[in-house]
């Protein structure tokens, strides 16, 4: 008798456990769910919640990534918060992204930019976080660098739109297999010198050759009166009246169709960030 009633205490102080664990459990799930910000309605892939971007610069992003999820389903996000509500920048990341579902379901090609904006209290935060299926095409390695060069750098100088604008360039050109990670990985490597001495040489050569094409000029010119700056100044407007045909190149302002919602994608763990 004493047997079954002890036996009977230590299956009722287990269940308690486990029903303490799971209550502990539940309560952490919703109290973490209620620290993401809600599904944006109407959708939206470009989400400010502190002002970090004017309304020009959102709209450019916006209209972007909306053509480029139209194109090839991949869907890239950009959310910025005032804080983290005190958790790490890639956990907070990744659970956003697996909330509101960033990418498709089954493909899982979604990307979250996430950014908490520098205050004079505490350092700013980004972090690139990737969905199961994009971590072959943006591995943590290509993340990083990409944070790095084209992110933090523009970030520092305040100059916000460019860093996301580039960032996201890159990061559709990788998604579509215009290049692969280790092309981009060999052509942001800055630290070989070699590459410094031919920039260097092509410009001198670039130089001399100008010089000698002006003098030419010059020489030949009707009765010889043409000063040389100003032969100089005609050799270089010769190559500069091409430059209408792709230089200051502007977006056409037409529509490419409205953001439907996000997918269902998942995230596994994949990315990376930094600080400025």
């Amino acid at each position: 008798m004493t047997f079954h009633l002890v036996k009977n205490k230590l299956i009722m102080k287990t269940l308690a456990r486990i029903f303490c664990t799971l209550i502990f459990v539940f309560y952490s799930v919703f109290l973490f769910a209620d620290d993401f910000p809600k599904r944006p309605y109407p959708p939206r892939l470009v989400n400010d919640f502190t002002n970090f971007l004017q309304d020009h610069e959102k709209n450019r992003l916006e209209q972007k990534l909306v053509r480029f999820n139209n194109e090839t389903s991949t869907q890239i996000a950009i959310v910025i918060l005032k804080d983290l509500k005190g958790y790490d920048k890639a956990d907070y990341a990744f659970g956003l992204a697996e909330k509101w579902g960033i990418g498709q379901a089954g493909k899982n090609n979604g990307i979250l930019i996430l950014i908490k904006p520098k205050t004079p209290e505490s350092k700013g935060e980004v972090f690139i976080a990737t969905g199961y299926g994009l971590e072959g095409a943006v591995p943590d390695a290509i993340a990083k660098r990409i944070v790095e060069n084209e992110i933090l750098p523009k970030f520092r100088n305040s100059d916000y739109f460019s860093g996301l604008d580039e960032a996201t360039n890159i990061l559709m050109e990788l998604t579509k297999g215009e290049y692969t990670a280790d092309e981009y990985l060999k052509r942001t490597n800055y630290q070989n010198p070699g590459i410094f001495v031919w920039i260097l040489f092509i410009i001198i050569f670039v130089i001399f050759s100008l010089v000698g094409r002006a003098r030419r000029a010059r020489q030949y010119s009707l009765g010889h009166n043409i000063p040389f700056w100003m032969a100089l100044m005609m050799m270089g407007g010769s190559r500069g009246s091409h430059r209408g045909s792709y230089g200051n190149f502007s977006s056409g302002g037409g529509s490419f169709g409205g953001f439907s919602g996000f997918g269902g994608g998942s995230f596994g763990g994949g990315g990376a960030g930094g600080s400025w």
